[in-house]
């Protein structure tokens, strides 16, 4: 019985020895806390050098797609050679391809100088990355408070006539484009824009139903639209066919 009561006595000490590692290890294992502000900033840091860099890339591959098109290209290399910088390629020491590649260089140097790219490709700026977004975010809160409230009182209350930015801004609203589409407008079709006056609503419609006709008439003229309405009329996708076995 005594040797019964040992044994007993010493699985029970071994028992509550390991229920005790296993405690301790348990809570060792813990992960340990992160705050989540860091989480935050890390993300809006890394996401806003992820924006900036696809900027420049979207960049370049519109000053190269410029390069490619004959009129810029002629005008690029005419400029070039105006200002010398042609003449300054060593041809004895350097390959073909290193020339090649040199002087591409020098002529999307002198388009991104020369040529003004405007809209979704435009230059990138550090100010539209999303960090100085979020910091200037108040700032561009009030300024659009401010703008409204100005816009009420000139318009609404005194009943002033719409300058020329304010005559594109209601133009560019109706068409639904934002201010980079509009910025992207050529300066010809803008002129059209205004001279419709189309900040009018009533001239806007008129404008809009004439686009809508114009479309209508292209699309009835068009081999693959007609096709579409002749299977649509039989039944479209639900309609039922048969395939005959050789």
């Amino acid at each position: 019985m005594k040797n019964k009561e040992q044994i007993m006595t010493t699985c029970w000490t071994i028992q509550r020895r390991h229920t005790v590692i296993i405690i301790v290890t348990t809570e060792g294992r813990l992960p340990p806390k992160v705050d989540i502000r860091v989480v935050i900033a890390v993300s809006i840091t890394v996401v806003s050098f992820l924006q900036y860099l696809h900027g420049w890339s979207r960049y370049n591959e519109a000053v190269k797609y410029a390069l490619t098109m004959p009129k810029y290209r002629n005008k690029a290399m005419q400029r070039a050679r105006e200002e010398g910088r042609l003449n300054n390629l060593k041809k004895g020491k350097k390959s073909k391809e290193e020339l090649k590649e040199e002087e591409e260089s020098i002529l999307m140097e002198v388009v991104e100088n020369s040529l003004d790219i405007r809209g979704g490709y435009s230059k990138p700026r550090i100010i539209d990355v999303l960090w100085l977004r979020i910091v200037l975010l108040p700032y561009t809160l009030l300024c659009y408070i401010a703008w409204l409230l100005r816009w009420h009182w000139k318009f609404t209350i005194k009943r002033e006539e719409y300058g020329d930015e304010e005559k594109g801004y209601l133009i560019r609203k109706k068409m639904g484009l934002s201010s980079i589409q509009w910025d992207a407008m050529e300066s010809a079709q803008k002129d059209v824009l205004f001279s419709r006056q189309l900040w009018i609503e009533a001239n806007y419609r008129e404008f809009k139903q004439e686009q809508e006709e114009d479309m209508r008439v292209k699309l009835a003229q068009n081999n693959k639209y007609k096709a579409y309405r002749r299977y649509m009329k039989k039944g479209g996708p639900g309609q039922m066919s048969f395939i005959e076995d050789d």
